[in-house]
């Protein structure tokens, strides 16, 4: 039996606000609003590994079909996703990320499926150096399309009409692949996003106490993001919560609580006034509209934790 390389770090995608001119140099991808996960499929077992080098198959036991559905080793590239009304939500599966063990109930209440849209390596051959039409015709041909396993369709140009379909199906944007793009481990680009919705990863560096039904609890998050002066306050979050993850997060910040703020740049004097400060080394992900002209996050609401993402990793997308 042929043996899998131990680890290829997955291939990002660049951001952009608009489609490029030549799109139909492109294959376009709907984007998927989940966990990205490579998953090592060898003798029956399956490891699903985060951004951050994480084993992620303990926290989704479903997807261990993986193991019978392919006839050789394998390494593919997808996404984790929960779905409500048919489309991908990230909120819902924030129920699922942080559980190492879920109990056969929750994973009832919110199963998972694997969207795979790429092709790494099979039974001993790399497909790392093949162009992408390449890698998708070889990953079709393993034919993963029932649960929980799915390879969902990708479009040659047209990139216009694909976003649209996206926007009217209420996902997160779409992804372009240069049809003569190889997989670079690693790497962010040439693949690009478009999103419908801006979102950022961010580090929680403190909190704020709340007033009124929130007295005695988190109000707002404190907000950073790592750029070429080391982390750079980028303001406070204090919508998008429910009475449980504030419960949850107040539990998960209390036994990183710091003297000072640790930020390497100036924090307004309003916020530091009230501020009770953490160690960086939680990431979340925040929806805004747009960023201000002094580097703040505008209208920002709170999507969730992301336990698959590393401190370090976390820079504005501009």
């Amino acid at each position: 039996m042929s043996e899998l390389p131990r680890l290829v770090r997955p291939m990002m995608a660049v951001l952009r606000h608009a489609l490029p001119a030549d799109d139909d140099a492109y294959g376009w991808e709907l984007k998927w609003d989940g966990v990205r996960a490579v998953a090592y499929v060898e003798d029956g077992g399956v490891a699903l590994i985060s951004r951050n080098d994480k084993d992620m198959a303990g926290s989704y036991p479903e997807l261990a079909a993986l193991g019978g559905m392919v006839d050789a080793p394998v390494i593919l590239d997808g996404e984790i996703v929960a779905l409500r009304e048919g489309r991908p939500d990230f909120g819902l599966l924030q129920s699922r990320m942080h559980v190492q063990r879920p109990s056969a109930r929750l994973i009832s209440s919110v199963p998972v499926r694997y969207y795979v849209f790429d092709l790494l390596h099979l039974d001993g051959r790399s497909f790392l150096p093949e162009p992408y039409p390449a890698r998708r015709e070889a990953l079709a041909g393993l034919g993963l399309d029932t649960g929980p396993a799915f390879t969902p369709p990708w479009w040659r140009g047209c990139g216009e009409a694909v976003r649209a379909a996206s926007i009217d199906q209420g996902l997160e944007g779409v992804v372009g692949k240069p049809l003569t793009s190889h997989y670079l481990p690693g790497r962010r680009g040439p693949w690009i996003k478009v999103k419908n919705v801006r979102h950022q990863e961010v580090i929680v560096a403190g909190w704020t106490p709340g007033e009124g039904r929130r007295a005695d609890m988190i109000g707002s998050l404190v907000l950073g993001v790592y750029d070429e002066h080391g982390l750079r306050y980028v303001g406070n979050v204090g919508t998008g919560f429910t009475q449980a993850v504030l419960r949850d997060l107040a539990e998960r910040l209390a036994p990183l609580e710091r003297d000072g703020d640790p930020f390497d740049t100036t924090v307004p004097t309003v916020v530091a006034r009230s501020a009770r400060w953490v160690e960086p080394e939680t990431v979340g992900e925040v929806a805004f509209a747009e960023w201000t002209e002094d580097g703040h996050l505008r209208h920002p609401s709170w999507r969730g934790l992301r336990p698959d993402k590393l401190p370090e990793q976390v820079e504005r997308e501009s």
